[in-house]
């Protein structure tokens, strides 16, 4: 009786990348004592001409505060993104993230010219809703992503107003439009008979 050998495989290269990057990035904060992370991890209101306010515009994302920011963030990522990562393929699926990091920077460039950013929570909030839409049929809507919908962006919309704390509740939200807005795109086009495509 032959027995195999287990190993190691890299199932979703995208989210591992992101999480090994965050890693990093937050290590790396650590040790030049958040210089690093104000540098190039993190997004605020600073000259269009720079080069690093859009390079930070998507690094953003890999920075995060402390080490309990990272790990609860990364959980999410971990838990959904290998799934969304096989379904849709990993461009498809690095393309969300990069559309999640620019939309939340430019929303808090716009909105808050005051107020620093940096995690991956927008792109949590996107994984969650475009989740919601696994199991998509032409002509309907998920209850799953009703229930997404109201539980999670309805809880940020209530904390932004009534909660004082140092979460950036907006990104989430931003995040989740357009989480849900791609899952609905890629759904409707795999019904369709186009496809998405995947590498």
């Amino acid at each position: 009786m032959k027995t195999g050998k287990m190993r190691v495989s890299i199932n979703a290269p995208v989210v591992l990348g992101i999480v090994g990057i965050s890693f990093a990035a937050t290590l790396l904060g650590y040790i030049t004592g958040g210089i690093t992370s104000r540098v190039i991890f993190t997004t605020y209101r600073s000259a269009l001409w720079s080069p690093m306010t859009y390079l930070r515009a998507f690094t953003h994302i890999f920075g995060h505060a402390d080490w309990q920011h990272f790990v609860g963030n990364m959980s999410y990522l971990l838990l959904l993104g290998p799934m969304l990562e096989e379904k849709y393929g990993s461009r498809t699926l690095a393309g969300v993230v990069a559309v999640t990091a620019f939309s939340t920077s430019f929303v808090n460039y716009v909105l808050f010219p005051n107020v620093a950013l940096c995690g991956a929570s927008g792109v949590v909030f996107a994984f969650i809703l475009l989740s919601s839409f696994t199991s998509f049929k032409q002509g309907e809507i998920p209850l799953t992503f009703i229930l997404v919908s109201v539980i999670f962006i309805g809880q940020q919309i209530f904390e932004g107003i009534f909660v004082r704390d140092n979460v950036s509740n907006l990104s989430h939200i931003v995040g989740g439009i357009v989480g849900g807005f791609l899952g609905y795109e890629f759904n409707l086009r795999q019904r369709d008979g186009s496809s998405v495509s995947k590498n």
